[in-house]
């Protein structure tokens, strides 16, 4: 076997059974592998940052890694925003990167880079192989690394891949599980928690299932403590049945508010809260002076151990828990609207479904309006880099085939990765798209209130550069012209029917909803 199938054939023996690929010249012999391999699906996007988000969206539905393919350093920097965001919310992936052929590069050819340094900033593990017999183990090594939540970054270099690895395949490897946190921290916990201050325990990291949401919920109860997500775990349960926790805001004067009467924030799979920006007279920490900040557990420690010591130590087990109850809204009619297709979704919004969200300003109604819909999953953004929601749908949607997904976009963060829906198209994948199509980035008007810039209005030269429109974006031709059906949504009435119809049907659609701005 040469380099590219025995590396093939170790990724698939370790359970990582999709690869996001986007190919060139220096990986054509892994693209041979793929005939000759037996167990990996190949899934093709148009752009490097489709593959990088799909890979995260992956991750987080599937809990495990899926690998991408690119090609040299342009290709690494291209999918580099979503591995960011992979990274920012604990989520592992194996990129597998070719570079010329080890003699080659002496000559610095026009392609030539330095895809150590590219990858080092957003990879927690970064390893160029060297031989053909070495690309095995260096591929176990990078599912090794990668283990429940980070990002490993492996060169393959062309002659490595085109050489005969006489030793052959790379069995499965160990994963490291959650470390387990120490019992003198959680007794320290338990120490805040019954102090009778004011506390708050503050849940976030790779996902906040609906178990984790209910043990929260009696631990809560059970000693008087605030309990809320951060603003962007990657994964929370939502819906009927699940728990009523508080989600911290993210507006950086808002968040501060919140919580400004803390004494203790206990802290688990969650950074410290902080503005995520800097803005004029605002403090960019958001715990008030003087709050013990403690850090419970990490992203990859085992919360759930964690949770359940609490429970224990607490006496919370038998506290009946806070759960959402199954209402649904009532359909809007009149104006189409953020607010009135909130309600329009989560009246329709299936059992079981994936929502993936990158809706930016409309989300902050439509969050709360879906809190009481049938039972869902939620993708959040955890980076902050937009052009992640179209591809997160496609690497979810391939996770789970049986289930729907819905995906909430803005206008201006699809057209980052708009090459997503034919991906979707090509795939068959049973996704919904949503684009809240204001015309505007929305958000950026709202954050040059925020900093104070020229007073907090723009002229019209800085007006211009957060105005979408003129010529505006046809994304019912655009998602046509790569193979999605579309349609276009004016008012409620319409867009209460076109979502309908695509809940009850199967495979790719998109609906344009022309809206308003919400601010």
């Amino acid at each position: 076997m040469n380099g590219a199938a025995t590396l093939l054939t170790t990724l698939i023996n370790n359970g990582i059974e999709v690869c996001f690929t986007n190919p060139g010249t220096s990986e054509m012999h892994f693209v041979a592998a793929l005939d000759e391999v037996e167990g990996m699906r190949a899934v093709l996007g148009l752009f490097e940052g489709v593959l990088s988000g799909a890979a995260a969206g992956y991750a987080a539905m599937a809990r495990k890694p899926a690998s991408t393919l690119l090609h040299l350093g342009p290709g690494l920097g291209n999918a580099l925003a979503n591995i960011h965001n992979a990274k920012k919310g604990h989520l592992p992936m194996v990129n597998i990167v070719g570079d010329h052929a080890t003699y080659h590069l002496q000559y610095d050819a026009p392609l030539t880079a330095d895809i150590e340094g590219i990858a080092g900033p957003v990879s927690h593990w970064v390893y160029t192989s060297k031989l053909p017999d070495d690309i095995a183990r260096d591929a176990a090594e990078a599912v090794r690394q990668a283990g429940i939540g980070q990002v490993a970054t492996l060169m393959l270099p062309a002659d490595v891949s085109w050489g005969d690895n006489p030793g052959g395949a790379e069995g499965a490897v160990e994963i490291a599980p959650p470390a387990s946190v120490p019992a003198s921290r959680v007794d320290d916990a338990v120490g805040k928690l019954k102090s009778g201050k004011n506390c708050m325990i503050l849940i976030g990291g790779r996902e906040v299932d609906i178990q984790r949401g209910l043990m929260l919920s009696r631990i809560g109860k059970a000693c008087d403590a605030r309990v809320a997500t951060d603003v962007f775990p990657a994964r929370v349960a939502r819906g009927a049945g699940t728990a009523v926790l508080d989600r911290m805001p993210y507006l950086a004067e808002l968040a501060i508010d919140h919580i400004k009467d803390l004494d203790h924030l206990i802290i688990i799979g969650a950074a410290a809260p902080v503005s995520f920006f800097a803005y004029p007279n605002v403090p960019s920490a958001i715990a008030p002076e003087g709050c013990d900040e403690f850090v419970l557990a990490g992203p990859n420690d085992d919360i759930d151990q964690v949770l359940e010591a609490l429970l224990e130590k607490l006496d919370a087990i038998n506290v009946e828990p806070d759960v959402h109850p199954l209402a649904i809204a009532d359909l809007p009619a009149g104006v189409l609207d953020v607010n009135s297709a909130a309600l329009t979704i989560a009246h329709f919004l299936p059992e079981n479904a994936v929502v993936v969200d990158e809706s930016i300003t409309s989300g902050i109604s439509i969050f709360p309006m879906t809190s009481t819909a049938q039972p869902h999953d939620w993708l959040n953004l955890t980076g902050g880099s937009i052009g992640w929601g179209l591809a997160a749908s496609v690497g979810a949607a391939i996770a789970c085939p049986q289930r729907k997904v819905v995906c909430l976009e803005g206008d201006g963060s699809a057209m980052y990765t708009i090459q997503a829906l034919w991906t979707m198209a090509r795939e068959t994948l049973d996704v919904t798209v949503v684009i809240f199509n204001n015309r505007k980035y929305s958000v950026l008007e709202m954050e040059f209130a925020r900093t104070g810039a020229r007073g907090g209005t723009p002229g019209p030269k800085a007006a211009s550069t957060l105005d979408i429109g003129g010529p505006n974006m046809d994304f019912v031709a655009l998602a046509t012209g790569m193979g999605v059906q579309a349609t276009r949504a004016t008012t409620a009435e319409e867009f209460n029917s076109q979502f309908e119809q695509a809940m009850l049907s199967k495979g790719p659609r998109l609906i344009d909803a022309i809206v308003p701005t919400l601010f």
